[in-house]
């Protein structure tokens, strides 16, 4: 892990921040976390302390932690691409193809585990995702899916089949929770308001999926 906050300490220092690293303490290892896509994921907190000269940006002495997650076992199946960003400074960073980020995307919706908890964003995303880049790669959530024991078939996972699944999750979904999760992080509490079992499926109806 060291070879990434290295890097990401030097930059941010260069900005005038003071940065370190801490570890997460994972509170509880258990098969269900293990059979979510995080399983191999190493998980730290670089925390940044702004400094006098960065008030205006952010508040001197202001405290921010941001959680640093990499995978170490990325399942196969994906395409990347790179884009170039122009702010603070030109710099490229290469990203999964959004059909294959929504494939990601997907896993967690359909088999994120949070106890008796919803993950309303994961929903929020979902629409995001259909509304603006419905095509998902579905050869890539099957990767994803096997990795994690949810798919086991010798044939490949088929349109029909991820729709059943995502139907039958969305039929268990509970809507108030979900809605009350995302909430906090919603300006516009209007876009929350038409959640709903029968919102859900139109949605989930509009994804495009590339075998």
């Amino acid at each position: 892990m060291a070879r990434y906050t290295a890097s990401l300490e030097e930059e941010l220092q260069a900005f005038g921040f003071n940065v370190r690293v801490e570890m997460v303490d994972k509170a509880v290892e258990s098969a269900v976390q293990s059979a979510f896509l995080k399983a191999n994921t190493r998980n730290e907190l670089l925390v940044i302390e702004a400094g006098e000269e960065l008030t205006g940006q952010v508040e001197a002495g202001q405290v921010l932690k941001v959680k640093i997650e990499v995978d170490t076992d990325p399942p196969p199946g994906f395409s990347t691409q790179t884009r170039y960003l122009l702010q603070p400074i030109p710099f490229a960073v290469r990203s999964y193809s959004l059909p294959d980020l929504f494939a990601g995307k997907m896993h967690a919706l359909l088999f994120r585990k949070w106890k008796n908890r919803v993950k309303g964003r994961d929903w929020y995303d979902l629409v995001w995702y259909a509304a603006n880049h419905p095509q998902l790669h579905l050869a890539h959530l099957e990767q994803r899916m096997r990795q994690t024991g949810h798919w086991s078939g010798e044939k490949p996972l088929s349109f029909t089949s991820f729709r059943d699944l995502l139907f039958e999750t969305i039929d268990r979904l509970d809507v108030n929770q979900a809605r009350k999760d995302v909430a906090p992080f919603v300006k516009d509490q209007q876009q929350l308001a038409l959640w709903s079992h029968d919102f859900f499926r139109d949605v989930a109806s509009r994804i495009q999926c590339n075998e």
